[in-house]
């Protein structure tokens, strides 16, 4: 009996292709890069040239698969080996940013040619946004000059929406902080930013991608100060990004003391610890005695639920203001700060309607507590108060306004008799 196996048929003859569309393209960006440094050096440097071969070649060339390369020419002349360094048996090009002029003005017009190109191939956006990212991790292998050109170029596309402020996160880099390469080139890209737009809308695109609060990151640790910060911006001809950087510092710090006391108030510290932590980060942050009564205000009549019914809504707020003059008082110190606080009050009493009719008493609460004095009284009330609710609450201030006319009248010839 043959217990073998039968053999299995196989297939002879002729192989068949495998059809066009069925291939996978090989992945060529040499091929790719020979054909647009060809188109680049035939248009030469006229850049109005450049980008109208750019915006052609879009049509017979794929840059959907070789944004990268694409770019890494158009910056830095050819493809880039990881580091930032240009490979040596590399065809390049001197129609380049690199190449070009260190200035303004070119880069503007290299900046147009960008514009130009993302706006016609908008698919163009996300891989033009990852290669920025890509050459700031690179920075440290190019030159001075080239790096301050493209500081120049990002400064520009930041400022025409051409480019989102989240790519500054590869500044962040340890390495380029440690060497303070991201502070020099910060220094180069802000001034071009701040020269297309201004400081309020650099402050707006920081803030968008929560990048407002992070510019001391730019410094290794050791050296995040306002001070420094300041120091070195300034000297670097940038005071507006400064004073940016300081008044945001300044902003967290208040939001930070805010924050803390609504905390030591709501486990109810005793006033001398409040008031010692208040005067210390007053002098740690810079902050002026008027900005923390506007503060210590605001914090107070945030710790109580009050009454929705006007007429006993008045006699909580002076029970609960009476505990808290202390407090209060003791951040009086200036006739700023009490005109400060009057002008606090009146702006809290007309935005809360049911105490529309408190103001007056809580005036005259703090004048018997010695919180307010006459003179910022009487200042408010002749010209220094708001025009919110203006004709109601100097209605209900009129008798006491007078009352404290005839005693400062009194008091002064009372003086004059002694004399």
């Amino acid at each position: 009996m043959n217990n073998q196996k039968p053999q299995k048929p196989t297939l002879s003859g002729q192989r068949f292709k495998t059809r066009k569309r069925d291939e996978k393209e090989r992945f060529d960006p040499t091929q790719f890069q020979d054909c647009i440094i060809q188109g680049l050096t035939e248009t030469g440097t006229d850049l109005e040239a450049v980008a109208k071969f750019l915006d052609a070649s879009g049509a017979k060339l794929d840059y959907r698969r070789y944004a990268e390369t694409l770019f890494d020419i158009l910056v830095a002349g050819g493809m880039l080996a990881p580091g930032g360094t240009l490979a040596d048996d590399m065809t390049r090009t001197n129609v380049c940013v690199f190449a070009a002029q260190e200035d303004l003005e070119t880069m503007q017009a290299f900046a147009q040619v960008f514009n130009k190109l993302i706006r016609r191939y908008k698919y163009l956006e996300k891989g033009f946004e990852d290669e920025v990212k890509k050459l700031l991790l690179f920075l440290k292998g190019f030159s001075e000059s080239e790096r301050n050109k493209l500081a120049m170029l990002t400064g520009i596309l930041l400022a025409n929406g051409t480019l989102n402020a989240s790519i500054l996160n590869s500044l962040y880099n340890e390495n380029l902080v440690k060497e303070g390469v991201s502070a020099a080139f910060a220094v180069k890209l802000f001034k071009s930013w701040i020269n297309e737009k201004d400081i309020n809308a650099v402050a707006v695109s920081l803030r968008k991608v929560n990048m407002d609060n992070r510019l001391m990151e730019l410094f290794p640790a050791n050296k995040q100060s306002v001070e420094h910060f300041s120091k070195y911006f300034t000297e670097a001809g940038l005071k507006e990004l400064s004073e940016y950087v300081r008044n945001q510092q300044s902003i967290g710090a208040r939001k930070e003391l805010q924050k803390e006391l609504q905390e030591q108030m709501s486990r109810g510290d005793p006033f001398k610890d409040i008031i010692l932590y208040v005067k210390e980060e007053m002098k740690k942050n810079n902050i002026s005695e008027q900005t923390v009564v506007t503060i210590i205000w605001s914090s107070v009549m945030s710790t109580v639920e009050w009454n929705k019914k006007e007429e006993l809504v008045a006699e909580q707020a002076i029970k609960h203001l009476k505990q808290y003059s202390p407090l209060l008082a003791a951040f009086t110190t200036q006739g700023q700060s009490e005109l400060t606080l009057l002008l606090k009050i009146q702006e809290y009493c007309y935005d809360n309607i049911h105490f529309m009719k408190a103001f007056q008493k809580i005036v005259v609460l703090f004048y018997k507590a010695e919180v307010l004095s006459e003179e910022p009284i009487l200042k408010w009330y002749k010209d220094a108060h708001l025009a919110k609710g203006k004709s109601v609450f100097l209605e209900q201030m009129k008798k006491f306004v007078e009352w404290l006319k005839n005693a400062e009248e009194e008091s002064e010839s009372e003086a004059e008799e002694g004399d």
